[in-house]
């Protein structure tokens, strides 16, 4: 039996509801480390560093899909929530074309400036072409790469969470296959642009299958067809989404000064140790961006129905989700740090080391940083852009930003894996303090 926006959430029916969303971010975030794993145990360290070192770049270009979504989401599982269908469908197709536009655009610019932009971030020599090498291949299928990020939000306002699953699950499973077969049987001077063909066609895959299903006659709410150019539109989509934009952006930044402190403070090792710590992050904060993501349109739709109880109700259970899941997830990595590392670099004992020390410092950080995505994410369902935007600001660009110039030169190396710790704490409490402020306006 389908679950609808209009529906009671309870417990259970919030977490199967969420659930693939959850997954289906998850299995997004592995594209990265599935490469990572084949190209440090096939490829080398030099390799490893590489895509480390020059994913975030990428990721800052892809990430307008991301904001589009659920700038979008919000606004399109509202105007349903109104009872407005009609206009939810033109405002739907609108997003998706601009987006794509601007995928193209981005993709373009992205090819034109890769060099001076690595060289920015510290590559040189060997470093340096493997991070052109393997980011020109990502760039030139970043439009489909836009598209999939995007539909992973609308899919949930369509009502057809799983059918997203499904696609994400098909996508992934097409990039670790081609992984091990380009990878592990390619010359080795070619395992680096096999990886990123992997990747790339993997994410044309999960672009074009969503731009096939909502273009053809489908059983959901949603479908493109035709629309007009509304300017409103287009600005209410991005100030709804410019605290994931900001949120994605300024994490990708952030990993970029991380990356040159680490240069800085260690060298090439410092850089493949984060590269772990990044990957047990990202399937991690991907867990509770897709929680986010599956429990925005309920809270839309309720915001748009005036349903302010239910809203309350929602509001309280997510709370009580994020923080449970958050617990589980520091005991995880706390026990597990080891072998986590192990499977990227069991082969060197110093980076083996410096990675499981790292790990366990930094995964702490993990009690606080469900709170912060949530609570940007809920004003974001609240389309209130605005509070979403400076939370998600001072979150991941300057508490994060702050901490990793300042700790290290109180703690040394540990001051870097402290300093997310630092910062995801600082985002709890100002969370909070919006939370509260807001709390007679919405009613919740």
């Amino acid at each position: 039996m389908e679950i609808r926006l209009s529906d009671h959430f309870t417990f259970k029916r919030l977490l199967r509801f969420t659930l693939p969303s959850m997954a289906t971010a998850a299995f997004t975030s592995v594209y990265v480390v599935v490469d990572g794993f084949f190209i440090s145990n096939f490829a080398g360290k030099t390799a490893f560093a590489a895509i480390n070192l020059i994913w975030p770049l990428c990721m800052i270009l892809g990430t307008i899909g991301f904001m589009f979504g659920t700038g979008g989401t919000a606004l399109v599982a509202k105007t349903f929530g109104e009872g407005d269908s009609k206009r939810a469908n033109s405002y739907f197709s609108l997003i998706v074309y601009t987006a794509l536009s601007l995928g193209v655009i981005l993709s373009i610019l992205g090819l034109t400036f890769l060099r001076p932009l690595a060289r920015a971030m510290g590559a040189e020599g060997e470093l340096l072409e493997c991070c052109v090498r393997y980011a020109r291949i990502i760039l030139s299928m970043l439009p489909f790469f836009v598209m999939q990020m995007m539909f992973q939000s609308f899919f949930i306002a369509a009502e057809k969470p799983r059918l997203g699953l499904m696609v994400t699950v098909i996508a992934g499973v097409i990039n670790m296959a081609l992984d091990a077969i380009l990878v592990t049987q390619l010359p080795e001077q070619y395992r680096l642009e096999g990886a990123a063909l992997a990747t790339g066609i993997a994410q044309t895959v999960g672009g074009i299958i969503p731009l096939i299903y909502f273009f053809s006659k489908n059983k959901s709410q949603l479908r493109l067809g035709k629309t007009k150019v509304e300017p409103r539109v287009i600005l209410q989509t991005c100030a709804n989404g410019s605290s994931e934009f900001m949120t994605n952006i300024a994490m990708n930044v952030v990993a970029i000064l991380y990356n040159i402190q680490l240069m800085k403070y260690i060298g090439e090792n410092g850089v493949s140790a984060y590269g772990i710590m990044t990957y047990t992050s990202i399937i991690f904060s991907a867990l509770f961006v897709g929680f986010t993501m599956g429990s925005a349109p309920v809270i839309s739709f309720n915001d748009g129905a005036d349903n302010r109880q239910e809203l309350k109700q929602i509001l309280r259970k997510c709370l009580t989700v994020i923080s449970i899941m958050g617990v589980f997830m520091v005991l995880s990595a706390e026990i597990f740090a080891s072998p986590i590392s192990k499977v990227f670099i069991g082969y060197d004992k110093d980076l083996l080391d410096l990675s499981v020390s790292g790990l366990r410092i930094y995964s702490l950080c993990y009690i606080f940083l469900g709170f912060g995505i949530f609570v940007s994410g809920f004003f974001t369902a609240l389309n209130n852009g605005l509070i979403s935007a400076l939370i998600a600001f001072l979150r991941t660009l300057v508490f994060q930003s702050a901490a990793v110039l300042i700790l290290p030169k109180i703690f040394g190396i540990n001051g870097i894996w402290l300093s997310v710790v630092a910062a995801e704490f600082m985002s709890l409490v100002l969370g909070t303090i919006f939370l509260l402020i807001y709390r007679k306006r919405y009613q919740y």
